[in-house]
């Protein structure tokens, strides 16, 4: 009888889980609603129904039984962090081991198929992580939006809309970030647009998604959006030199991978690829890199087969 092994991807825009079997082969894969967080008004439920949704739809699609299943070992990765959710999964999954980790383990093992790398992660927010080949681990950033996230989206679009605002009040250069943003937001005025930032309706991801405009904007030649991105990857770039310093020497050869919304635009992911030797995209998405622990969790390194692309 094969044994069975599960990854679990925990963001906040979706769960993605994957089984795989003790030959390496993904035999099944599923997705629900986000699940990073479990306080709050219906967290809880919310966090739940998107493990019970996404682990049971793989299980139908490998035709396993998702109320009997037995995992030989799980591991799941959270953007909102692992501490407040073992002792839930716990009375949820049956397995041997249970690894419950961070989003930021779980990219990098997926982007290096699970060898000593970084990974520089820029979505809404920012961070690095990197592990080195004794297992050594370090990170760079990830403070959240007041502090850090620098390069990020929501960063980028802050950094857009206050040179919009200066552009308005005549105490900056003009910039064609001002119409852009007006026009992706149906505001009147950049002062009108700050105001309606501040309101629920404007989530950071939502806001953090304006980013592509600013990416537009500089494609179209505005100075001041190209600016705003140069020094979005030499941040980000910053982030993964910090890593590198804490684990690697300075003449290994380290892969660098990057993954999030950010570097799917071109002005930062080639800036980025030209400030950091061997740097490049990832081999697999978080949910692989999830499974893949879990098989590291029990002892085995197979090889991969039928994975499935993670959007």
């Amino acid at each position: 009888m094969p044994l069975y092994f599960l990854g679990v991807d925990g963001g906040q825009s979706a769960t993605k889980a994957l089984i795989g079997d003790d030959a390496g082969r993904v035999v099944g894969h599923g997705r629900a609603g986000p699940c990073n967080h479990v306080h709050g008004a219906g967290g809880r439920e919310k966090f739940t129904g998107a493990i019970e949704g996404s682990v049971g739809e793989a299980a139908r699609r490998a035709g396993l039984d998702a109320a009997t299943i037995r995992f030989e070992a799980a591991c799941l990765g959270f953007s909102g962090g692992p501490e407040d959710k073992r002792v839930i999964l716990e009375s949820m999954l049956r397995c041997d081991r249970l690894l419950v980790t961070h989003d930021a383990m779980i990219a990098l093992a997926g982007a290096t198929s699970g060898a000593a790398g970084i990974i520089t992660i820029a979505g809404t927010g920012s961070i690095a992580f990197g592990r080195h080949a004794q297992g050594r681990v370090a990170r760079a950033g990830g403070w959240g939006y007041i502090f850090g996230d620098e390069g990020g989206g929501f960063d980028i679009t802050r950094q857009a809309l206050r040179a919009a605002l200066r552009a308005e009040e005549g105490w900056g250069p003009p910039t064609a970030l001002r119409e852009t943003l007006l026009k992706a937001t149906g505001a009147d005025t950049a002062n009108d647009l700050l105001h309606r930032f501040y309101t629920s309706a404007w989530t950071r991801p939502r806001i953090a998604d304006l980013a592509r405009a600013v990416e537009d904007t500089a494609r179209r030649g505005d100075t001041t959006a190209r600016e705003i991105l140069d020094r979005a990857a030499s941040e980000l770039a910053a982030l993964a030199g910090a890593v590198r310093g804490k684990l690697f020497d300075p003449a290994d050869k380290v892969r660098v991978a990057w993954i999030g919304g950010v570097f799917r635009g071109e002005f930062v992911r080639e800036r980025f690829r030209a400030l950091v030797p061997f740097a490049g995209p990832p081999d697999h998405g978080p949910a692989t890199g999830a499974l893949l622990e879990a098989w590291r969790a029990a002892g085995l390194h197979p090889v991969l087969s039928n994975v499935p692309e993670e959007s």
